[in-house]
């Protein structure tokens, strides 16, 4: 099985991190490879925000649990989040944003670097609190975002069950 296909296979969503600090360069080349995902039209209107101070995740969670009413909620604690925010008016772009999603993802597995989906903040990213939050990290109010992935070392072994369902049908 070739390199790409392994990563593919493998990446697994991880949902408790380890406390240690993820490289700037790998995070750098991970949003890299958001921005070279598919895009609608090939627009690109998307923006890719990198957050990794703990401190900021943590208001973010905040403001977001008291919206969903989850006064626990913590976005599983990550070491970092890269957020794909894409304009309001471009049809394609929460499709563009879910390409992204999945490079992000893809390309942090292939650094050994667990990855989970948040997709919360897509219900209320215009919430006030939230949305000023957004706002401070140079997120447009002209852009939503339907995911964010929160990124970490994984925290313990990660479920490798390799059995997935889903129907494939040739027609030949």
């Amino acid at each position: 099985m070739n390199a790409a296909m392994e990563n593919l296979l493998t990446r697994r969503s991880v949902r408790a991190f380890e406390e240690k600090e993820i490289p700037r360069e790998e995070l750098e080349q991970i949003a890299k490879a958001a921005v070279y995902a598919p895009s609608g039209q090939n627009k690109q209107t998307w923006k890719i925000t990198v957050v990794t101070d703990r401190n900021k995740i943590q208001a973010l969670a905040k403001a977001v649990g008291k919206e969903l009413g989850r006064a626990e909620y913590d976005m599983y604690s990550p070491q970092a989040l890269v957020i794909p925010s894409n304009a309001r008016d471009n049809r394609h772009s929460q499709d563009d944003n879910a390409c992204a999603m999945e490079n992000i993802m893809l390309a942090a597995h292939s650094f050994g670097i667990g990855s989970v989906w948040i997709n919360q903040v897509r219900e209320v990213c215009d919430a006030p609190e939230v949305r000023s939050i957004l706002k401070e990290w140079e997120i447009p109010d002209s852009h939503v975002i339907f995911g964010i992935a929160a990124l970490g070392y994984a925290k313990g072994p990660v479920n490798q069950n390799p059995e997935k369902t889903g129907a494939i049908h040739f027609v030949d």
